[in-house]
């Protein structure tokens, strides 16, 4: 049965087995009565705004994303308590109503939550090294995963022999060979089912802040999953959704729906062909700009951004030194390349070194000639480690030994930096140094499809040589219109000026910025002529007040849920800028049972657990994704869940200072600011 949804606040409790108390209590109601007045009240203003507003030139109005824009938005789902923290903030507002919906991103005014993402000069790059847990850890890691493949085994050898309907899918019958063998699938049979219940959750709704998940249990060991028709509303830690840019209410939801109306769902057809409509060109020339390259092209797929475009970087006698924990999609796209591929330790610039110089000493095989070229892959932001590139020492060797680079800022563009621009916004390493940036929308933009920018000869060549273009199905105009509102919000737009006879009302040659530039330059806002005409963001959005916001929300949430996990004791990989924050559990038994005690817990969470073959056989670990969206209050709850479950599966083998869970929540700030 599926748990209840918690009424009360997020206040330290026993244990969480405990049954829930009656919590109907005269303050909380009044607070509650006191929201969803003021909420009412917000309602009536915009909807007079927008009555008012109807007779307007312009096609249509993008609602304060401070206020609901229709009544239909106050509306709550019918498993959601006016009561419960995650539908009501526990402060009401005491003047005007938030920016969104509380379920979708998080009433937060309070400045000193705030923080910059950036790197600081005076100090020398932290490799921040993975601390080892104590051996019996690692022992019994090891017997769990051997236990479990020993009665796998004997499971099947016995099942083939007296209980053979169940494994006539896995053996030779009537004359054919089974499309899966029971060696092929004896992971997927035997051990990944066993975690199905905390994989691959259905949601209903907006990923936001918190999110509806759907009720299921299994009568026959997650072989098949019934549903029981209700929801439960959790707290989301599991989402690519960095800047909170995932809402159903807003400027940018209000250019996607009008999107539809203009150009609807699909061009139906591919870049080449008939497929690129005025949002594609718009929408990459908005791209180029953010990123301080010359040119830049979109990709419906972000994994086909990689193994589509690398294939045609590099070619036969060229050489690919790629970091050892790339993600998948860069790794199929060297193999199908063609090209001599060498691997170097993660994020070690040493290893990275002796390789280049190994390899360009000795050149290609057999023959020992020089290589054509050679191109170095790194990830900004790695997405199991939270680490964060060496970018300065990786330019460094670039100039000395004279190699490209390419980068893959999937989950760091957006999230990283004081402008939110990624890595090279991080360290203030001008764009022009990096040959080949690549990134996806789906992290921080709340789209979907991926990205690579660079020299425009170089992107000129790609949408000719690049499978995805050619043959490929073009991005879909509602995700273009996200791209391009969320992009320009970050941005913020630059009033247009009076146009003249002899301009053209849609400038796109702008969006080149030669190496030339200084940085301020790179700062520029988006002229208004790089929007469609029929996108009119709301002030907040528009002077990119509100997208400054959330990147400094985020980087407060990702620093404090980073350090405030480390005080607890846990062992905690990467970067304290990442909003990825991995928790090491080791034990793929306690990876199960972390997942299923956060879930049950009277505020539910919702987190990821991660194992083998995404992560070392002896390296499973949850996997918490920070965003702009969570309130300090949240990042508060997701710990002292971690505190109580993290004591009851003894995870907490961290080295160092450790503070009691109401010390880290009251000196959140402190802990924040102060060096790690």
């Amino acid at each position: 049965m599926p748990s209840p949804i918690a009424l009360n606040p997020p206040t330290p409790s026993p244990s969480i087995f405990k049954e829930t108390k009656s919590l109907g209590k005269l303050p909380l109601m009044s607070r509650a009565m006191s929201y969803l007045s003021a909420v009412q009240q917000a309602d009536t203003r915009a909807r007079s705004h927008s009555n008012s507003s109807t007779s307007s030139s312009s096609p249509t109005r993008s609602s304060p994303s401070s206020v609901t824009a229709s009544s239909d938005d106050t509306m709550l789902n019918d498993e959601d308590d006016t009561n419960n923290c995650l539908v009501n903030p526990l402060t009401p507002p005491t003047s005007e109503v938030f920016a969104t919906v509380h379920t979708e991103f998080g009433h937060c005014t309070n400045e000193t939550y705030r923080c910059v993402s950036k790197h600081d000069y005076t100090k020398p790059f932290q490799e921040h090294p993975v601390e080892e847990p104590p051996y019996y850890i690692l022992l019994t890691t090891y017997i769990s995963y051997l236990m479990v493949i020993c009665f796998g085994h004997a499971r099947d050898f016995f099942g083939k022999r007296f209980f053979k309907s169940y494994f006539t899918h896995l053996m030779p019958h009537n004359g054919y060979a089974p499309l899966n063998s029971d060696f092929d699938s004896f992971y997927t049979r035997r051990l990944q089912r066993r975690v199905d219940d905390c994989c691959s959750q259905p949601i209903a709704g907006v990923p936001g802040r918190t999110v509806l998940i759907l009720d299921r249990y299994s009568t026959d060991f997650n072989l098949h999953q019934i549903y029981t028709g209700t929801k439960t509303r959790a707290l989301n830690i599991s989402s690519y959704n960095y800047l909170g840019f995932s809402q159903a209410r807003g400027g940018c939801s209000d250019a996607v729906g009008e999107s539809v109306h203009r150009y609807g769902i699909s061009t139906c057809g591919t870049r080449l062909e008939s497929g690129s409509s005025e949002l594609h060109v718009q929408a990459e020339a908005l791209v180029a700009r953010f990123l301080g390259t010359e040119d830049a092209l979109v990709s419906s797929v972000g994994f086909a951004t990689n193994s589509t475009f690398i294939p045609a970087l590099v070619g036969k006698k060229s050489l690919i030194i790629s970091d050892e924990l790339n993600h998948t999609s860069i790794r199929i796209g060297a193999r199908q390349s063609g090209a001599q591929i060498r691997m170097f330790k993660h994020n070690d610039m040493s290893s990275l070194e002796s390789v280049l110089r190994e390899a360009i000493s000795q050149g290609q095989p057999k023959t020992h000639r020089p290589w054509k070229k050679i191109l170095v892959i790194v990830e900004g932001l790695y997405s199991m480690e939270g680490t964060l590139v060496d970018l300065l020492r990786v330019v460094e060797l670039k100039r000395k030994y004279k190699f490209y680079l390419f980068i893959d800022e999937a989950h760091s563009v957006g999230a990283v930096g004081p402008h939110g621009r990624g890595v090279t916004d991080y360290f203030n390493i001008h764009p022009g140094s990096i040959d080949v940036l690549m990134g996806t929308f789906t992290k921080s933009f709340g789209a979907a499809g991926g990205y690579i920018a660079g020299p425009k000869t170089l992107i000129d060549n790609l949408r000719l040589h690049g499978h995805s273009c050619p043959y490929a199905e073009a991005m879909a105009p509602p995700v273009l219109a996200q791209i391009i509102a969320s992009i320009a919000s970050i941005m913020g737009v630059a009033p247009a000026p009076q146009p003249s006879k002899s301009q053209n009302s849609l400038n796109l040659t702008s969006s080149a910025i030669s190496l030339k530039d200084s940085a301020n330059e790179l700062q520029r806002m988006a002229p208004a002529s790089m929007l469609p005409a029929w996108i009119n963001l709301h002030p907040s959005l528009a002077d990119g007040s509100e997208a400054r916001m959330r990147i400094r929300r985020l980087a407060f949430n990702c620093r404090y849920l980073h350090a405030g996990l480390k005080k607890l004791g846990f062992i905690i990989p990467g970067h304290p800028f990442s909003p990825i924050v991995p928790l090491l559990i080791f034990n793929p038994g306690k990876c199960m049972m972390f997942a299923r005690l956060m879930r049950s817990r009277r505020i539910p969470i919702v987190v990821v657990v991660v194992g083998y073959p995404a992560t070392p056989l002896e390296k499973g670990r949850a996997r918490f994704c920070a965003s702009a969206s969570h309130t300090k209050e949240d990042i508060d709850m997701v710990l002292r869940a971690c505190d109580e479950v993290g004591e009851i599966l003894d995870l907490k083998h961290g080295l160092g200072e450790r503070w009691g869970i109401d010390e880290v929540c009251e000196r959140a700030v402190e802990l924040v600011h102060s060096a790690v």
